[in-house]
């Protein structure tokens, strides 16, 4: 399955997914778990593999502020763009049972040093991770609350009926009152 991921983000030779496959490890975690904590010492890159998961932080006033979710068959936001000296600066949360590959950054590091595939498959991730970052930013500078539910619902059209709506609520940055009188609005 981490083929396939790959694959889909930037193709490489079946001996490059080899020296990749041979560094994978696997990890379940249960609906709710908080896998990665921020502050924590985290050093290994993700593969979804199954499920739905959030990346997120908490405000001063002790919420959960939703910045991205994650579907199966996806890499999660990569280690140098949410840690600071090994230590995580953002907080991941399975949403549903999750299965992951994970692999150890500084061999992964490693990896993209000596070959051009696996730097190239990395600097991929790390193009489309700004690319969702800005499109986001745009978003909520530019769009109506209504339109970023619309562009979320196409992006992940299945997530309304996964996860908290308290979660979509925040990602959007609306209340999840209105949330639901948008929704209401959107009924087909």
């Amino acid at each position: 399955m981490i083929k396939e991921i790959i694959n889909s983000i930037y193709r490489i030779s079946s001996n490059s997914l080899a020296e990749i496959e041979k560094i994978v490890k696997y990890e379940n975690y249960d609906k709710g778990i908080s896998f990665i904590e921020k502050n924590k010492l985290n050093n290994k890159e993700y593969f979804l593999l199954e499920g739905v998961c959030k990346s997120y932080l908490i405000n001063p006033e002790g919420n959960e502020i939703t910045l991205s979710f994650f579907d199966e068959n996806s890499v999660l936001s990569p280690y140098t763009t949410r840690t600071s000296n090994n230590r995580s600066l953002i907080c991941f949360k399975s949403l549903t049972d999750i299965k992951l590959a994970s692999i150890d950054a500084n061999i992964f590091a490693e990896l993209m040093v000596n070959n051009l595939e696996i730097r190239n498959f990395g600097n991929q991730v790390l193009r489309n991770e700004l690319a969702c970052k800005v499109d986001k930013e745009i978003g909520l500078a530019s769009l109506t609350a209504k339109e970023r539910l619309i562009k979320l619902r196409e992006q992940f059209p299945l997530l309304e009926n996964l996860v908290p709506h308290t979660d979509i609520a925040t990602y959007l940055g609306i209340t999840n009152i209105s949330l639901s009188r948008l929704r209401k609005g959107l009924i087909k």
